[in-house]
């Protein structure tokens, strides 16, 4: 993978990967507050010039990263983000089943958002 920076836009729910000022993938996340804070993943996209070349797995591992950094867990809705999790158990921490309802209602409720 060539210089990929990794940018949290929390306001827009994105972690982007930026190479020479364009993002070329991002994971469209929020943040669940109720019945515990925890990042929520639900798509992640890689622009198809840039397939193939590790970006999705960096911004996988990146989420996990923020998240541990904030000592928040990880609720993934994102069916990307979920298979990498499983790859990477020793990273990305099993969701709570919990959390994981509590998401999915939330994203039932706010369609309009993705």
């Amino acid at each position: 993978m060539s210089d990929i920076e990794i940018r949290d836009d929390r306001a827009a729910g994105r972690l982007e990967a930026v190479d020479g000022g364009e993002v070329v993938g991002h994971i469209e996340y929020f943040v669940l507050e109720a019945p515990a804070r925890a990042l929520v993943p639900v798509h992640t996209i890689v622009e198809p010039a840039h397939e193939g070349k590790g970006i999705a797995s960096s911004l996988a591992r990146e989420l996990y990263d923020v998240a541990k950094r904030e000592g928040i867990p990880v609720a993934p809705l994102c069916p990307y983000v979920v298979k990498w999790a499983e790859r990477h158990p020793d990273e990305a921490p099993a969701a709570d089943p919990e959390l994981l309802r509590a998401a999915k209602e939330w994203l039932r409720a706010h369609p309009e958002r993705f």
